[in-house]
C-alpha cells in the first residue's frame, strides 16, 4: 500500500500581498499527477489545510475540487486539523465523507479512532489523526498532567497506544499518526505561526517512539527527524525564507511487515524565488541575475544612500518585485544622528521638513529639493502673516 505524506496546504494565502490561487491549483493537479502515476492509495494532510478559519467561498471550492479529483483517482484521504484551521469548520459532515472515502480528524474524541485499511496476512494499517491540540482547551479534556504542549500532545498519544495495544492482541498493527505539531529538532521558517512564546511549544522527538511513522505538519521544509519521524513540509513556498527549500512530499510503503521504502516527491514551483542584494545600478545590469527577472524578488539595497524612485526601477527589471530592504554597506548612513537629534538641531521650519523627508525616506534632500521645500515654507508662512 503507497501512502503520501502532506501537509501544510494553506489553501488561501497570500504571498506579500500576491494572491496564491493559482498556484494552488497547479499544485492539486501536480498532486492528482502523482496519485495517478504512482499508484497512492491513501493522502495524507497533516493539518493546516486551509490558511485561516475562515476561508472564503473560491478557497472552500478549491478544497472541494481537490478532494473530488484525489478520490476520483482511487485514494482515500486523511485529514486533520492544524492551528490555522478551524476544526469545528473543517471537521463538518465528517461521518457523511468517510463513506466517500474522505477521514477527517478534527475532533479530540477521535484521536484514538484509527482510520484502517487491510494489508494481508491478517495485518492491518491503522493512522491515527491528532489534530493541532491548543494546551488550554484539551488540557482537561484530555486528562493532560499540564497545559503545556508536551502534556496534551503526550495524553493523546497516550490513548493512540491504548487503541494500538489493544489491536494488536489479535493481529498485526502497522500504525501511522498524524499530528500538527513543533518536534524538536525540526528547522522551522518564517511563513509558520509560532505555537507558544519562547520556544514552549516544541514536544520532545521521543513522544513519537513506538509508531511505524509519525506524519508531522506545521514546519514548511521538508525534513527527516528520525527514519520514522518526518515533515512533509508545505507544497508551496510561503516565505523567502524557502527559497533554498525543495517542495513535494513523502512517499512511502506499507506492508504487512511494516514500512518500507519512504522516498521523496518533488514538484516543481509555479514560480521561484529570489533573494539578492547590492547596489541598485549594480543589480539593474548583473548577467548573472537574468533567471530573477521571472521570479518573485526579495530585494536589500545596500547604497550609501536610498535611491529615489529604487522600487520604480527595480521593476523595470525586476518585475514582481515583492519585498524591499535597504541595509547600507558599512552598517550605518553618513547622517547617523535620530530623527529627535536632527529636529534638536534644526534652524527653521523648512530644515524641520528637510529632517522629516530624511528620516523617512533614508535619503538625504538635494538641492532642488530643499530649494522646493524652503520656497513651500517661506510661502506658506507669508500667507498666515498677511492673515
Amino acid at each position: 500500500m503507497k501512502i503520501l505524506h502532506t501537509s501544510d496546504w494553506h489553501l488561501g494565502r497570500s504571498f506579500h500581498g500576491t494572491g496564491m490561487l493559482d498556484s494552488q491549483r497547479i499544485f492539486i493537479d501536480n498532486l492528482e499527477k502523482t496519485v495517478r502515476e504512482e499508484g497512492v492509495d491513501i493522502v495524507l494532510i497533516a493539518g493546516d489545510v486551509y490558511d485561516r478559519a475562515l476561508p472564503g467561498v473560491d478557497v472552500v471550492a478549491l478544497l472541494d475540487d481537490a478532494l473530488d479529483r484525489l478520490t476520483v483517482a482511487g485514494a482515500h484521504v486523511v485529514v486533520s486539523s492544524g492551528n490555522h484551521d478551524s476544526a469545528t469548520r473543517l471537521g463538518f459532515g465528517g461521518r457523511i465523507l468517510a463513506r466517500g472515502g474522505v477521514h477527517l480528524r478534527t475532533r479530540t474524541e477521535d484521536i484514538g479512532t484509527p482510520v484502517v485499511h487491510p494489508l494481508g496476512a491478517g495485518a492491518e494499517l491503522a493512522i491515527y489523526g491528532v489534530p493541532y491540540l491548543e494546551p488550554r482547551v484539551v488540557a482537561e479534556i484530555l486528562q493532560a498532567q499540564a497545559s503545556t504542549h508536551t502534556a496534551v500532545t503526550t495524553a493523546a498519544l497516550d490513548r493512540v497506544r491504548a487503541d494500538i495495544a489493544q489491536r494488536a492482541s489479535e493481529r498485526r498493527v502497522v500504525s501511522i499518526v498524524m499530528a500538527h505539531t513543533f518536534a524538536a529538532g525540526g528547522a522551522g521558517s518564517d511563513s509558520e505561526r509560532d505555537l507558544a512564546i519562547g520556544g514552549l511549544g516544541s514536544v520532545p522527538l521521543s513522544l513519537f517512539d513506538g509508531f511505524d511513522y509519525a506524519a508531522l505538519g506545521h514546519l514548511h521544509g521538508r525534513q527527516k527527524l528520525s527514519d520514522s519521524v518526518r515533515y512533509s513540509g508545505s507544497p508551496l513556498a510561503y516565505s523567502f525564507s524557502e527559497v533554498n527549500q525543495t517542495k513535494g512530499a513523502w512517499l512511502i510503503e506499507a506492508t504487512e511487515n511494516g514500512i518500507g521504502a519512504v522516498r521523496a516527491v518533488e514538484w516543481p514551483a509555479p514560480r521561484d524565488l529570489a533573494v539578492l542584494q547590492g547596489p541598485l545600478e549594480e543589480l539593474l545590469v548583473r548577467e548573472d541575475l537574468r533567471s530573477a527577472q521571472t521570479a518573485y524578488c526579495h530585494i536589500t539595497l545596500t547604497d550609501r544612500e536610498r535611491p529615489a524612485r529604487a522600487m520604480e526601477r527595480l521593476r523595470t527589471r525586476f518585475p514582481d518585485t515583492l519585498v524591499l530592504a535597504f541595509a547600507p554597506e558599512g552598517g550605518e548612513r553618513e547622517d547617523a544622528r535620530t530623527y529627535s537629534q536632527r529636529m534638536a538641531e534644526a534652524r527653521d521650519d523648512a530644515d524641520i521638513c528637510s529632517g522629516f523627508l530624511h528620516h523617512v525616506r533614508g535619503r538625504a534632500a538635494s538641492a532642488e529639493e530643499e530649494a522646493l521645500i524652503r520656497s513651500t515654507v517661506d510661502c506658506a508662512l507669508s500667507l498666515a502673516h498677511e492673515r
